[in-house]
Formats: C-alpha cells, sequence, structure tokens
C-alpha cells in the first residue's frame, strides 16, 4: 500500500500538509506489519520506546457527559487517569471503546494520530516527549507513522504540554 492509498493516512497527511508541516506528511511510513503498541513502532523505526508518542483516547466525564480527551504519551509511560482528570478538569476519565474513538477521530485504536480528526479533540501532550529531537506518531492506519517533534505536536493538536504519567510503563 502507498501512503495515501488508505483514506486515514491520507486525511492524516492532508492535515499535517494543510498546518505547513509538508515534511512530515512526505515522510510517513507505511510499515510491513501493523504497529499497535509503542514497543512495536519502535522497534520498526529503529528509535527508543520512549521516542513513540502514543496516541490514547478517554472519555473525560463531566456531569455525566462524556467528551474526548486524547493524549499524547511517551511510549515509556502509562498514562495516569487521576491525574488526566485533574488536568482536564473532569469528574473521571475512562479508557473509551473503540466506537468512541472511531466516531471523534475518524479512526481506529492503533491507528489514531494526533492529527487528521472530523473535528478537533482537546489534547494532552506529554512533557516527555520533550526529551526526544525526533518523535515518531500514528498516521491514521495501524501500518503507519511519521516522524514530527514535540514542539510541532503541540501546535498541530492545540495540546497543552503537562506531566501525564505517574510511573514508567512496564
Amino acid at each position: 500500500m502507498s501512503s495515501l492509498d488508505h483514506p486515514g493516512i491520507r486525511r492524516v497527511a492532508e492535515a499535517l500538509t494543510g498546518a505547513g508541516h509538508t515534511g512530515a506528511a512526505e515522510n510517513i511510513r507505511v510499515l510491513a506489519d501493523a504497529v499497535r503498541t509503542a514497543a512495536q513502532a519502535a522497534e520498526a523505526v529503529g528509535v527508543p520506546v520512549g521516542a513513540i508518542a502514543n496516541s490514547l483516547v478517554f472519555a473525560a466525564i463531566h456531569d455525566g457527559v462524556a467528551s474526548p480527551l486524547l493524549v499524547l504519551t511517551s511510549g515509556a509511560h502509562r498514562a495516569d487517569t487521576g491525574l488526566l482528570a485533574e488536568l482536564a478538569g473532569a469528574d473521571g476519565i475512562k479508557r473509551a471503546d473503540p466506537a468512541f474513538v472511531r466516531e471523534h477521530t475518524g479512526q481506529v485504536i492503533g491507528g489514531v494520530s494526533p492529527v487528521g480528526h472530523p473535528a478537533p479533540v482537546r489534547t494532552f501532550v506529554d512533557e516527555a516527549l520533550r526529551q526526544y529531537q525526533v518523535v515518531w506518531a500514528a498516521a491514521g492506519h495501524p501500518h503507519a507513522v511519521f516522524p514530527t517533534t514535540f514542539d510541532d505536536l503541540v501546535e498541530l493538536t492545540g495540546g497543552t504540554p503537562a506531566p501525564v504519567a505517574a510511573e514508567e510503563a512496564r
């Protein structure tokens, strides 16, 4: 599959280009195998697992109503839902199910990109990603990733830099 054969990858490339990040769009890499975990993605592109920007979608609960929350966390961390609830000013945070993820991002779990969603999604960007010169994020399909930077992730998503993890991933 070429990088633009899949509509999810095409939407991500268009979003990157539209935001002035043509280089990132041109460097979308389609991998032979799906990379649904940070460890798989890191191995596939030859970087430390911490340089992978995991896109985690949560349902932030406010007065009984769920709204999407995208957390771009370093692959070396697990997101702390208590901390995220506090950061989001939510009553609670729960992991979103596949239907909720697809509804709000237009993408499937394992391929959720920071960009290319039907509408903006409130986003937190793990400050731990700042230590890497290049970070890799999903590009709208479980086989696709693109290189970017911490600062570009913040800009592209309109995200808020924040500590999002209480402990290192096991």
